[in-house]
């Protein structure tokens, strides 16, 4: 990150990191950079000026579905694709040695960023993640699978702590549950949040009752706005305006509405459930000073 920084300074290049990355490190000791939108159309308006793009451990940017009229591959034509360094390479020194050849400035004190304030009041995606953000503590690992309400989080996470972020990757619905027991087993000194989608969540629910066997110190924050939003999203996006009601029925999980405080105390987890931001504050204050698993299920 901070080779890319340098690089950027003296190219005056911009950088984007992928839009859901397998693991990032993150946090106000480090340079921020723009994630690099999800939706194609969105892709395709950001990089439409560029006629070289440098990959540093990622790959080239494509689209996760197809779509009628819409490239999958989502570099503008013409534009050459340079592989400074592949995943399984040392990409650190990669960046590093094209800072050096293109002379770029040592790497600056960072100016301090002011940290994420309490959040009062409503509870909506971007109060959730302001949240999270102004309470986690230095070393979390958050995984990211909250689907459409991580942008509040992205907005704060730059001024937390020092952080881990493990994402959803593959299009894999589902990952971030079991992927938070894997990272608790590997890191048991350090907090790991499981920032979690409710319709994503029920795909791997039997990992509740993992981290309450193993006592595994994850916070499960759910983010119940109580539907498979990014379904609905991708059916309006398919042209669907105004979905039958099969197609409604298979995106909305209410009738019965899930209630993940009984979930998780059936797995044998405490749990909470709350409806505004003071009282997102409590629990997470509650959650996080305490070892072992706790979930809360926020009401979106």
């Amino acid at each position: 990150m901070r080779a890319a920084a340098r690089i950027a300074a003296a190219t005056e290049c911009p950088v984007w990191q992928e839009a859901l990355p397998a693991r990032v490190e993150e946090g106000s000791h480090l340079p921020a950079f723009a994630w690099l939108p999800y939706f194609p159309e969105d892709v395709l308006e950001a990089l439409k000026n560029v006629s070289q793009l440098v990959l540093a451990g990622a790959p080239e940017p494509v689209s996760a579905f197809g779509y009628p009229g819409m490239p999958s591959r989502l570099a503008p034509k013409g534009c050459t694709i340079l592989t400074l360094a592949r995943p399984d390479q040392d990409v650190p020194q990669a960046l590093d040695a094209l800072a050096e050849a293109v002379g770029a400035p040592p790497a600056g004190i960072m100016a301090p960023r002011e940290a994420a304030a309490r959040p009062t009041g409503d509870l909506n995606p971007f109060t959730l993640g302001q949240a999270l953000a102004a309470l986690q503590p230095e070393g979390a690992i958050i995984v990211d699978e909250a689907i459409t309400t991580r942008l509040g989080y992205q907005h704060f996470a730059p001024a937390a702590p020092p952080h881990t972020v493990l994402c959803l990757t593959g299009g894999s619905l589902g990952q971030g549950l079991p992927c938070a027991v894997g990272a608790a087993l590997a890191c048991p000194e350090r907090k790991v949040v499981a920032f979690e989608a409710d319709g994503s969540g029920m795909y791997t629910v039997q990992a509740l009752w993992t981290m309450a066997r193993e006592g595994l110190d994850i916070t499960t924050v759910i983010c119940a706005n109580r539907r498979y939003r990014i379904l609905q999203f991708e059916l309006a996006r398919a042209g669907i305006a105004e979905p039958g009601p099969r197609a409604l029925a298979l995106t909305d999980l209410s009738g019965p509405t899930l209630d993940w405080v009984s979930l998780a105390k059936g797995f044998g987890i405490p749990a909470a459930r709350v409806e505004t931001a003071d009282a997102l504050v409590a629990a997470l204050d509650r959650a996080l000073a305490e070892p072992g698993p706790a979930l809360i299920e926020a009401i979106l």
